[in-house]
């Protein structure tokens, strides 16, 4: 049963939406502000928490920087944000704190179903069995930005060398702590270095929105990726944006 800590302040809507998760098959723990969950995350019960639905507008403490203080704690726990308004700035300002996904409410609950499942099918081992998207299949690319095999699935691409087996990420030997979702976009776009993946393609293949897909999503994401990934993110080497298109993994 997978453990959802809900954060939201409305009793009614939190009390509405533990009704409807519970009856779909998930445990959930409830907060009514930031400060009560993130003392929640921090005590016995938060290590079962596999997922957070968390609102951004919350008293006291807001939504933003719950989600940047727990995405600090940890880069493993999936974070779908509630907003009550469909407002650019709100969901990109939630997206760069940290968060996978978001919903606007009111929200049906199909669709907020439909968000957990995936946001927690992102979160297991990234790679697992017949590969990532484009990585059986997909263009090899050319010359030394194609990635040069070490050894199984380890492949180095200037000084930053991809595991997808082991799912790890190193650059000149540090280790780089990714989250699942950006993960799988370094491991989607890295499978095949120079070929343009549009943002459509990884809202299906990551996000598994092939209905609901929205780029600020794909472009938050990468924005979070380069930050860690990159010498100069604002000058990408390795996660290249290709107007018009989409994105690409190779260099300059």
């Amino acid at each position: 049963m997978p453990q959802v800590l809900l954060i939201e302040d409305d009793a009614s809507v939190r009390d509405g939406m533990e009704l409807v998760l519970r009856r779909h098959g998930y445990g959930v723990e409830t907060a009514a502000t930031g400060e009560e969950a993130l003392a929640l995350l921090a005590g016995e019960r938060g290590a079962a928490v596999e997922l957070a639905v968390l609102d951004l507008m919350l008293p006291g403490m807001d939504g933003f920087e719950v989600c940047r203080r727990i995405r600090a704690r940890t880069v493993t726990l999936p974070i779908i944000m509630l907003t009550a308004r469909g407002d650019d700035e709100d969901i990109v300002t939630g997206l760069e704190a940290g968060a996978d996904d978001y919903v606007v409410k009111p929200v049906t609950a199909p669709v907020l179903e439909a968000r957990i499942r995936a946001a927690l099918r992102r979160a297991e081992p990234a790679g697992a069995g017949a590969g990532v998207g484009v990585g059986a299949s997909g263009s090899a690319g050319t010359g030394a930005w194609a990635g040069r095999p070490d050894h199984g699935d380890r492949s180095e691409h200037g000084g930053l060398v991809i595991d997808r087996a082991g799912l790890t990420v190193t650059k000149h030997g540090t280790s780089i702590a990714l989250p699942p979702t950006e993960l799988r976009v370094l491991l989607e776009l890295s499978a095949a270095p120079g070929r343009v993946l549009t943002r459509e393609h990884l809202l299906a293949s990551v996000w598994d929105h092939t209905f609901l897909g929205d780029s600020r999503l794909v472009d938050a994401a990468v924005g979070r990726l380069r930050a860690k990934i990159e010498d100069v993110p604002a000058r990408p080497r390795y996660v290249q944006t290709v107007r018009g298109f989409g994105y690409r993994f190779g260099p300059l």
